[in-house]
C-alpha cells in the first residue's frame, strides 16, 4: 500500500497519505466485484429506452 502510494506522489506529483488511498481502494475494489458479480448472473443494469 505504501509503494502503491509512493508511486502515484511520484507520478502526480502530490502527496498522497496511505490512510487517504486506502478507503478509495477499497470502494472501488468492492465496486468492481460487485459489478463482476453481477455479470457473472448475466443482470443487465441498462436502462430500456425504447
Amino acid at each position: 500500500m505504501a509503494a502503491l502510494a509512493r508511486v502515484l506522489s511520484r507520478a502526480t506529483g502530490i502527496e498522497i497519505d496511505v490512510d487517504t488511498l486506502r478507503p478509495i481502494l477499497i470502494f472501488c475494489t468492492a465496486g468492481l466485484l460487485f459489478s463482476l458479480l453481477l455479470m457473472s448472473y448475466g443482470l443487465d443494469l441498462n436502462p430500456r429506452l425504447f
